[in-house]
């Protein structure tokens, strides 16, 4: 917005950011007259679950609302603090998740694992422990066009690249989904996984940005993530992100985002994570050492200021030091006002 012309229009489309109104008022003041159009509808119904494994009930699955009435649920807060740690209750496996799904009608679904190891391996043992999504027909049409797909590459790249487990587990309707694989697996797991052919995903998150492939469900495995220096809880940001793949328009009647119980995220967390929606635009731009070296050997000193005055950084400051002097001036004013009630002719109250 800061160095587009000015007939160029913006659209600017995202479910997760709750100050539209703001980064809107940030456009107009850079380009003039701006119309905001918000639609706060989702066109279908999401629901939030939670899925937990009752050892005390020859470990049965049991999926229970987040919400009721877009208040936490207070049966299942109950069950959690009467039950707390892990006595009664625990995570399901992955495997056992996925059978449930299927049983469920819950597929086509995304399963979520912070961990591109951890996405292969979830494909495995979901197929190893007899997971079949497919018939003979779909299997043979999988085959098909994974050929295809793969045609450009060496067998004995090929065979490096683990393509035969990878295949059958495509012929079973059961893909991986990671930054870890060649460019030909992830585009032929995306397409299948359109067509309806794969039936079960285990993604990164990476999954959650800038592809089209909804599902009926969305299934969270944690609500934490490594980071590189430690375990951080997901932001609302990030929850409604990823949860926005479940429910496909026109097909499906709601989608689903099932959160698997953890022992180490408390239910009261994860509702606050669930129920809080996105969270605010902030603006990344930084000046550095280096950006000051390029504004300066490239605009004048007068434009150099002007563009960094533009960003919407500068434009939420700016805001914050109008409602601050604001406040200060109203403080001034009713201290004024205190010291004219505080003066007396027999003798200030102070």
């Amino acid at each position: 917005a800061i160095h587009l012309d000015r007939e160029i229009p913006l659209i600017c489309l995202s479910a997760t950011v709750p100050n539209a109104e703001e980064f809107s008022e940030w456009v107009a003041s850079r380009r003039g007259p701006t119309a905001l159009v918000v639609e706060r509808n989702r066109s279908v119904p999401l629901a939030s679950t939670y899925l937990l494994k009752d050892r005390w009930e020859s470990h049965r699955l049991r999926l229970l609302d987040l919400f009721e009435r877009d208040l936490p649920n207070p049966a299942l807060l109950r069950m959690l603090r009467r039950h707390p740690g892990r006595r009664r209750y625990g995570m399901p496996r992955r495997f056992e998740t996925s059978a449930f799904l299927e049983r469920r009608g819950l597929l086509p679904a995304i399963y979520f694992i912070f961990s591109r190891a951890g996405c292969s391996q979830a494909a495995h043992q979901a197929v190893d422990f007899g997971l079949r999504l497919t018939s003979a027909s779909e299997a043979a049409r999988i085959r098909e066009l994974a050929s295809e797909a793969t045609a450009h590459l060496d067998p004995a790249d090929l065979a490096v690249l683990g393509y035969g487990r990878w295949l059958s587990d495509l012929e079973a309707g059961v893909a991986p989904h990671h930054a870890g694989l060649v460019p030909a697996f992830k585009e032929t797991a995306e397409r299948l996984f359109a067509e309806g052919l794969v039936r079960l995903v285990f993604a990164t998150e990476t999954l959650a940005l800038g592809i089209n492939m909804p599902a009926r469900s969305v299934v969270l495995e944690s609500m934490s993530k490594f980071t590189g220096e430690g375990h951080e809880n997901l932001t609302p940001g990030d929850f409604t992100q990823l949860t926005g793949r479940a429910g496909r328009r026109g097909i499906d009647d709601k989608g689903t985002a099932v959160v698997l119980h953890s022992g180490y995220v408390s239910i009261e967390e994860v509702v606050g994570i669930a129920g809080t929606g996105g969270h605010p635009l902030r603006s990344s731009f930084r000046p550095t050492y280096n950006m000051t070296v390029n504004l300066i050997a490239t605009y004048e000193r007068e434009e150099a200021e002007r563009l960094l005055d533009a960003s919407f950084g500068q434009f939420r400051d700016a805001r914050r030091r109008e409602k601050l002097q604001h406040r200060i001036t109203e403080g001034a004013d009713r201290l004024e006002g205190l010291l004219a009630e505080a003066a007396c002719e027999h003798g200030d109250v102070f």
